[in-house]
Protein backbone atom coordinates (compact mmCIF):
# COMPACT_ATOMS: atom_id res chain seq x y z
CA UNK A 1 0.00 0.00 0.00
CA UNK A 2 1.32 3.42 -0.95
CA UNK A 3 1.77 5.85 1.93
CA UNK A 4 -0.64 8.77 1.99
CA UNK A 5 0.87 12.20 1.55
CA UNK A 6 -0.77 14.11 4.37
CA UNK A 7 -0.80 17.49 2.68
CA UNK A 8 -3.30 20.22 1.83
CA UNK A 9 -4.78 18.20 -1.05
CA UNK A 10 -5.31 15.14 1.15
CA UNK A 11 -7.08 17.01 3.94
CA UNK A 12 -9.06 19.21 1.55
CA UNK A 13 -10.38 16.10 -0.21
CA UNK A 14 -11.54 14.68 3.15
CA UNK A 15 -13.83 17.69 3.61
CA UNK A 16 -14.93 17.87 -0.03
CA UNK A 17 -15.87 14.16 0.04
CA UNK A 18 -17.33 14.23 3.58
CA UNK A 19 -14.92 11.49 4.71
CA UNK A 20 -14.42 13.05 8.12
CA UNK A 21 -14.98 10.05 10.36
CA UNK A 22 -13.18 11.79 13.23
CA UNK A 23 -15.84 14.53 13.39
CA UNK A 24 -17.96 14.16 16.56
CA UNK A 25 -20.44 16.86 15.48
CA UNK A 26 -20.17 18.37 18.97
CA UNK A 27 -17.65 19.89 21.34
CA UNK A 28 -15.45 17.20 22.85
CA UNK A 29 -16.79 16.53 26.39
CA UNK A 30 -13.34 16.69 28.05
CA UNK A 31 -12.54 19.99 26.33
CA UNK A 32 -15.96 21.36 27.24
CA UNK A 33 -15.27 20.51 30.90
CA UNK A 34 -11.83 22.13 30.65
CA UNK A 35 -13.21 25.29 29.02
CA UNK A 36 -15.92 25.51 31.69
CA UNK A 37 -13.31 26.06 34.40
CA UNK A 38 -11.45 28.84 32.56
CA UNK A 39 -12.22 32.27 34.02
CA UNK A 40 -10.17 34.66 31.86
CA UNK A 41 -12.31 35.29 28.77
CA UNK A 42 -9.53 37.35 27.15
CA UNK A 43 -7.05 34.47 26.84
CA UNK A 44 -5.39 34.36 23.43
CA UNK A 45 -6.43 30.88 22.24
CA UNK A 46 -5.24 28.89 19.23
CA UNK A 47 -6.89 25.76 17.84
CA UNK A 48 -4.56 24.20 15.22
CA UNK A 49 -5.87 21.72 12.66
CA UNK A 50 -9.19 23.08 13.83
CA UNK A 51 -11.58 20.96 11.76
CA UNK A 52 -15.23 21.96 12.13
CA UNK A 53 -14.37 23.88 15.30
CA UNK A 54 -17.10 22.91 17.72
CA UNK A 55 -14.67 23.93 20.47
CA UNK A 56 -14.37 27.42 18.94
CA UNK A 57 -18.14 27.71 18.75
CA UNK A 58 -18.39 26.70 22.40
CA UNK A 59 -15.67 29.18 23.41
CA UNK A 60 -17.51 31.93 21.57
CA UNK A 61 -20.79 31.05 23.29
CA UNK A 62 -19.01 31.19 26.66
CA UNK A 63 -17.80 34.73 26.01
CA UNK A 64 -14.18 34.17 24.96
CA UNK A 65 -12.94 37.07 22.87
CA UNK A 66 -9.65 36.08 21.23
CA UNK A 67 -9.82 32.78 19.32
CA UNK A 68 -7.60 31.86 16.37
CA UNK A 69 -8.30 28.86 14.15
CA UNK A 70 -5.86 27.47 11.60
CA UNK A 71 -6.32 24.65 9.13
CA UNK A 72 -4.63 23.58 5.92
CA UNK A 73 -7.83 22.63 4.02
CA UNK A 74 -9.22 25.50 1.90
CA UNK A 75 -12.70 23.97 1.62
CA UNK A 76 -12.97 23.77 5.41
CA UNK A 77 -11.64 27.29 5.98
CA UNK A 78 -14.23 28.64 3.53
CA UNK A 79 -16.99 26.87 5.47
CA UNK A 80 -15.68 28.26 8.76
CA UNK A 81 -15.52 31.78 7.36
CA UNK A 82 -19.21 31.50 6.52
CA UNK A 83 -20.08 29.85 9.84
CA UNK A 84 -18.34 32.54 11.90
CA UNK A 85 -19.01 35.52 9.61
CA UNK A 86 -19.41 38.73 11.59
CA UNK A 87 -17.73 37.29 14.71
CA UNK A 88 -14.82 39.60 15.57
CA UNK A 89 -13.72 37.27 18.40
CA UNK A 90 -12.68 34.55 15.93
CA UNK A 91 -9.83 34.79 13.44
CA UNK A 92 -9.74 32.03 10.81
CA UNK A 93 -6.49 31.29 8.98
CA UNK A 94 -5.76 29.06 6.02
CA UNK A 95 -2.23 27.80 6.39
CA UNK A 96 0.34 25.36 7.62
CA UNK A 97 0.55 25.27 11.41
CA UNK A 98 4.32 24.79 11.26
CA UNK A 99 4.69 28.13 9.42
CA UNK A 100 2.28 30.02 11.69
CA UNK A 101 3.58 32.87 13.80
CA UNK A 102 1.88 34.13 16.92
CA UNK A 103 1.86 34.19 20.70
CA UNK A 104 -0.82 32.44 22.71
CA UNK A 105 -1.88 31.85 26.29
CA UNK A 106 -3.64 28.58 25.46
CA UNK A 107 -3.52 26.07 22.62
CA UNK A 108 -6.25 23.44 22.44
CA UNK A 109 -5.36 20.02 21.00
CA UNK A 110 -8.21 18.04 19.46
CA UNK A 111 -7.27 15.39 16.83
CA UNK A 112 -4.50 17.51 15.28
CA UNK A 113 -1.54 15.66 16.81
CA UNK A 114 -2.91 12.26 15.73
CA UNK A 115 -3.38 13.52 12.15
CA UNK A 116 0.32 14.24 11.74
CA UNK A 117 2.87 11.70 10.59
CA UNK A 118 4.60 10.51 13.80
CA UNK A 119 7.93 11.67 12.37
CA UNK A 120 6.64 15.24 12.82
CA UNK A 121 6.01 14.90 16.56
CA UNK A 122 9.27 16.51 17.72
CA UNK A 123 8.53 19.46 15.39
CA UNK A 124 4.99 19.64 16.84
CA UNK A 125 6.31 19.86 20.41
CA UNK A 126 8.87 22.51 19.40
CA UNK A 127 6.28 24.59 17.52
CA UNK A 128 3.83 24.45 20.42
CA UNK A 129 6.61 25.67 22.70
CA UNK A 130 7.42 28.49 20.26
CA UNK A 131 3.79 29.65 19.92
CA UNK A 132 2.96 29.63 23.62
CA UNK A 133 3.87 32.51 25.91
CA UNK A 134 6.08 31.56 28.87
CA UNK A 135 3.78 29.77 31.30
CA UNK A 136 1.22 29.22 28.52
CA UNK A 137 -0.84 26.04 28.37
CA UNK A 138 -1.20 23.25 25.84
CA UNK A 139 -4.37 21.35 26.78
CA UNK A 140 -6.42 18.66 25.14
CA UNK A 141 -6.61 15.06 24.14
CA UNK A 142 -4.17 12.51 22.77
CA UNK A 143 -4.90 8.93 21.81
CA UNK A 144 -3.63 6.31 24.25
CA UNK A 145 -3.75 3.43 21.80
CA UNK A 146 -2.31 2.34 18.48
CA UNK A 147 -4.05 2.31 15.11
CA UNK A 148 -3.48 0.21 12.02
CA UNK A 149 -2.05 2.53 9.39
CA UNK A 150 -3.19 6.09 9.83
CA UNK A 151 -4.25 8.75 10.19
CA UNK A 152 -5.15 8.72 12.98
CA UNK A 153 -1.79 7.77 14.43
CA UNK A 154 -1.78 6.53 18.00
CA UNK A 155 0.65 6.68 20.83
CA UNK A 156 1.14 6.11 24.53
CA UNK A 157 1.37 8.09 27.73
CA UNK A 158 5.04 7.10 28.13
CA UNK A 159 5.83 8.33 24.62
CA UNK A 160 4.11 11.67 25.28
CA UNK A 161 5.96 12.20 28.56
CA UNK A 162 9.28 11.67 26.80
CA UNK A 163 8.32 13.88 23.84
CA UNK A 164 7.13 16.89 25.85
CA UNK A 165 9.15 16.73 29.09
CA UNK A 166 12.04 18.87 27.95
CA UNK A 167 9.98 21.91 26.92
CA UNK A 168 6.89 21.57 29.11
CA UNK A 169 5.97 20.94 32.72
CA UNK A 170 3.54 18.04 32.61
CA UNK A 171 0.79 19.20 34.95
CA UNK A 172 -1.77 16.59 33.87
CA UNK A 173 -1.51 13.50 31.66
CA UNK A 174 -4.15 11.03 32.76
CA UNK A 175 -6.61 8.55 31.23
CA UNK A 176 -9.69 10.46 30.17
CA UNK A 177 -12.81 9.62 32.20
CA UNK A 178 -15.31 11.65 30.13
CA UNK A 179 -14.39 10.91 26.52
CA UNK A 180 -16.83 11.01 23.64
CA UNK A 181 -18.44 7.55 23.66
CA UNK A 182 -16.68 6.28 20.51
CA UNK A 183 -13.33 7.21 22.08
CA UNK A 184 -13.95 5.82 25.56
CA UNK A 185 -10.92 4.20 27.18
CA UNK A 186 -8.63 5.33 24.36
CA UNK A 187 -7.62 8.89 25.29
CA UNK A 188 -5.48 10.75 27.78
CA UNK A 189 -6.17 14.33 28.83
CA UNK A 190 -3.19 16.63 28.97
CA UNK A 191 -2.37 19.96 30.49
CA UNK A 192 1.21 20.93 29.68
CA UNK A 193 2.72 24.22 30.85
CA UNK A 194 5.39 25.83 28.69
CA UNK A 195 8.73 26.07 30.49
Amino acid sequence: MQEKELNEQYWNSQYLNSTTGWDMKQVSPPLKAYIDQLTNKDLQILIPGCGNSYEAEYLLNQGFTNITLIDIAPALVELLQKKFAGQPSIRILLGNFFEHEGSYDLILEQTFFCALDPAMRPAYAAKMHELLKPGGTLAGLLFNREFEGGPPFGGSEAEYRELFAEQFRIKTLVPCYNSFIRRADSEVFMIFIRK
